[in-house]
């Protein structure tokens, strides 16, 4: 009976799937934004998926991403339980921070995400139309003031852009950065800046309740279902897209690589993530492997040529 008894529980153990890893994703900003919202979806559809049974967050804010960056960098290496989310903004304020620790001491895993940015104003504000708010530009740069995440970001990018799309000197733009969402969201709807800009999802829901006004979005075509011109219909010869993307801790090796990069790849093919793609209004931009490392590197160098031109990196 009781080899009975004991070959039992060893059936019943071998029919169980393998235990899961656990992890921990770091967020390199406030709760709120848009790296906040990744790590804790990421978390909620592996632990619904079953890919892991443990998944826990850390916000660690501060310079673009670079400060949970240099942090994760430091304190992770060799585990392979350790995830980072990042992306453009990141590029940009290791760019512009002259950070020591850069993406090429963690490593890449995949792109996930992409989001087109928008740009608003308080639904109380004079300024109906994106011409309006170009036609200000054109007239003062520095009266119009654009309230956005971090400085040499994605959102930073997209004003020097459009800038330079209407005849005016990217390095004359009065841009005020904010470390998370929420606080940018309070500055925007508080009238503290003429104008706000991020990734539409951010926007999305004050939009609806008619307290933001949407100007135009930097996609290269209409978003569906949303009632907004693009930058390009507005004159401005301009597409912009935010990507966000996860990295694993520097020092790992090729095995434990490929198990987080299985464990990425069942996430991102998962029910769960692709229904939180279509409430957040992200697009599915995963790319992994050798080919997203390539990407980077192109992004970067591009990256580079832009914040030349806003003056931010010389």
């Amino acid at each position: 009976m009781k080899h009975f008894f004991l070959a039992s529980i060893l059936a019943g153990a071998m029919a169980l799937p393998a235990f899961a890893a656990d992890y921990t994703i770091i967020a390199p900003a406030n709760p709120g934004g848009g790296w906040d919202q990744t790590a804790r979806s990421m978390q909620t559809a592996m632990q619904q998926e079953g890919i892991s049974s443990n998944v826990q967050v850390q916000n660690v804010p501060g310079a673009g991403g670079t400060i949970g960056l240099a942090q994760f960098a430091n304190q992770s290496k060799g585990n392979p339980g350790s995830l980072i989310v990042g992306g453009y903004v990141m590029v940009g304020a290791i760019l512009t921070n002259k950070a020591p620790v850069t993406l090429k001491d963690v490593t890449p895993i995949a792109r996930l995400t992409g989001e087109y940015e928008a740009i608003v104003v308080p639904a109380s504000s004079p300024i109906q139309t994106m011409a309006d708010l170009v036609e200000a530009l054109k007239k003062d740069p520095g009266s119009v003031s654009w309230g956005g995440g971090s400085a040499g970001g994605t959102d930073h990018i997209a004003v020097g852009l459009i800038a330079k799309a209407a005849g005016v000197d990217p390095t004359k733009i009065n841009y005020i950065a904010f470390s998370g969402g929420g606080e940018a969201l309070a500055a925007i709807l508080g009238s503290q800046v003429t104008a706000g800009i991020s990734g539409y999802g951010e926007f999305e829901s004050q939009v609806k309740s008619g307290t933001l006004r949407l100007l135009a979005v930097t996609s290269a075509e209409r978003l569906p279902g949303v009632d907004a011109p693009t930058l390009k219909e507005s004159g401005l010869d301009v597409v912009v897209e935010n990507w966000r993307m996860v990295a694993a801790a520097p020092g790992l090796t090729a095995e434990q690589e490929a198990a987080v990069s299985a464990d990425i790849e069942k996430l991102v093919k998962s029910a769960s993530w692709q229904e939180i793609l279509k409430t957040k209004g992200w697009q599915d931009s995963y790319l992994s492997g050798d080919a997203f490392k390539a990407q980077l590197d192109k992004d970067v160098a591009a990256t580079e040529g832009v914040l030349k031109d806003i003056g931010l990196v010389k």
